[in-house]
């Protein structure tokens, strides 16, 4: 069985519940989106599905077996994670940060490739320009960038992403999630937690709608991304449109009904 997969995850901080008896399959061959409004818990489920974090109750099994019995190197050859932080304690070159993501494999045949894939992952990421400039003294998007191209040259099945567009101008937000879709259509598994929704329904081939730390919805984005149930769960009046060219789903506020009671008042 390959890819990724929670069954009942439980995780509580101090005596709060921030995910309730949640299940979730990241499959090959799809972009799974996970969102929801902020304390969801969508970052935590991430956590959980990379083994940075344990549950409390339930299990998670990585290409069929259960995390606890993967070791750390060998887990780094099988799933790729993004956080929303990247920092680094030294003032290493930002090409340096993207060699880093070689590092499970070292000492093994896939090594000799090393050069060849920390260059496409660059190429991939338009981060040759600042390669040579120390992490530290990069913007945060050129930080963002450079954290999804050592993501990228660890060269894994399974992609765990948290928020990766969320530093970037919209052409490189454009950019994170076409590689993102172009790793699933080679048979990769790709997990992204994202809170622009229309871009969840744009390159999303299913998608997760968390709310209070339970599983609100699970499918399509045409299925889960409704007017009423996002209105409902973000506690806010949402309008569900169809881009006039290409007919994908565009999420924006409804700005009508505050409209409405300002005028009101």
């Amino acid at each position: 069985m390959s890819g990724l997969s929670a069954h009942g995850i439980t995780v509580t901080f101090g005596r709060r519940p921030v995910l309730s008896e949640v299940s979730v399959e990241v499959r090959p061959r799809e972009v799974l989106a996970l969102v929801g409004p902020n304390g969801a818990g969508k970052s935590t489920l991430l956590s959980v599905l990379s083994g940075d974090l344990d549950p409390d109750e339930g299990e998670v099994l990585l290409n069929g077996r259960p995390l606890a019995q993967w070791r750390l190197r060998e887990m780094a050859r099988h799933r790729a994670v993004l956080t929303q932080e990247h920092k680094v304690s030294f003032p290493f070159p930002a090409g340096d940060v993207i060699r880093m993501g070689r590092s499970p494999w070292r000492g093994l045949p896939e090594e000799d490739d090393d050069e060849r894939v920390v260059e496409e992952a660059m190429t991939a990421t338009d981060t040759h320009r600042i390669a040579a400039r120390p992490f530290g003294v990069l913007s945060g998007g050129e930080k963002a960038r450079t954290a999804f191209a050592r993501t990228l040259a660890q060269r894994t099945g399974i992609l765990l992403l948290d928020e990766p567009t969320a530093a970037l101008d919209i052409g490189h937000q454009e950019t994170v999630l076409a590689q993102a879709r172009a790793h699933a259509n080679l048979g990769g598994a790709v997990a992204v937690v994202l809170h622009d929704l229309s871009l969840a329904a744009a390159w999303a081939d299913r998608v997760v709608l968390l709310h209070g730390g339970r599983l609100a919805a699970e499918g399509t984005p045409a299925d889960v991304l409704t007017a009423p149930l996002l209105s409902l769960v973000y506690d806010y009046p949402i309008d569900v449109l169809a881009h006039p060219a290409t007919g994908d789903l565009l999420i924006v506020p409804d700005r009508r009904a505050s409209t409405t009671e300002e005028e009101t008042a």
